[in-house]
């Protein structure tokens, strides 16, 4: 099978780099699919469940939040605020970030701490909601 060079960047760390034979990656206009000679393009990804086929394994399932994924010239980049497999996933703290953000939005401070805690609140929903996925999975 084909496959392209991929590059998914978390702000922390390099999450994985190599041979891919397709990634879906959360966008606004919803699971956006990318195969080997895509078309070149640039895409808001939000936070959700982003997959991918590494040659020769299963496939890969990743909590990402927002970002942006380019496509050009058969390369893909993934650019991500986090990305985190399922394993990696702490329930608990991700239940405790939820609460902390949520009691931010009620506590109604500035614009920019009321987008903060929203974008946090989104995160954590997201990231239980992929653990849990890949716990039925398992």
């Amino acid at each position: 099978m084909s496959t392209f060079k991929v590059h998914i960047l978390a702000a922390d760390r390099p999450f994985y780099e190599g041979q891919c034979e397709s990634i879906i990656v959360p966008t606004t206009l919803g699971q956006y699919g990318i195969l080997p000679h895509h078309s070149n393009m640039i895409a808001a990804v939000v936070p959700g469940s982003m997959t991918y086929q590494v040659p020769g394994q299963e496939r890969q399932t990743a909590a990402v939040s927002a970002g942006l994924v380019k496509v050009e010239n058969n390369e893909v980049l993934v650019l991500v605020d986090s990305a985190e497999r399922p394993e990696e996933i702490d329930v608990n703290r991700a239940r405790r970030e939820a609460d902390q953000a949520r009691e931010a939005i009620l506590q109604k401070k500035s614009i920019q701490e009321y987008r903060s805690a929203q974008a946090t609140l989104a995160r954590a929903i997201n990231r239980l909601r992929v653990k849990r996925q890949y716990d039925h999975q398992v």
